[in-house]
């Protein structure tokens, strides 16, 4: 098993910065592939940006420019930037993990709310 803790959330203002982290542990070989996922009240939960070993597969054209994914092997955590935010970037953002996609284990989600 495989646990996800992420961190960082909170309430900014357009234009402001967040950075989110998401810590692993357990059965932390098993996994190869982790990524970001955010749900917006009322709407289904998307990917936001996911990599696979060292390589960045998926950044969501909603967020490219203004996100950018990256991890810390060593410290088994990955991480979520996020410049120039927007209202519509309002959301509780997820960690996820798996093998060969971000989808098999979940943090609990850090709320994160851009308002002014």
């Amino acid at each position: 098993q495989v646990q996800l803790v992420e961190s960082g959330g909170g309430l900014v203002q357009p234009g402001e910065s967040l950075k989110l982290s998401c810590v692993a542990s357990g059965s932390v070989s098993s996994i190869n592939a982790m990524g970001w996922y955010r749900q917006a009240l009322g709407k289904q939960r998307s990917l936001v940006a996911h990599f696979i070993g060292s390589t960045i597969l998926h950044v969501a054209d909603s967020v490219k420019g203004r996100f950018t994914i990256s991890r810390d092997a060593a410290k088994n955590t990955v991480y979520l930037q996020m410049n120039s935010l927007k209202p519509e970037d309002t959301a509780v953002y997820y960690c996820a993990a798996g093998t060969y996609y971000p989808d098999r284990y979940w943090g609990q989600g850090t709320q994160v709310t851009v308002s002014s």
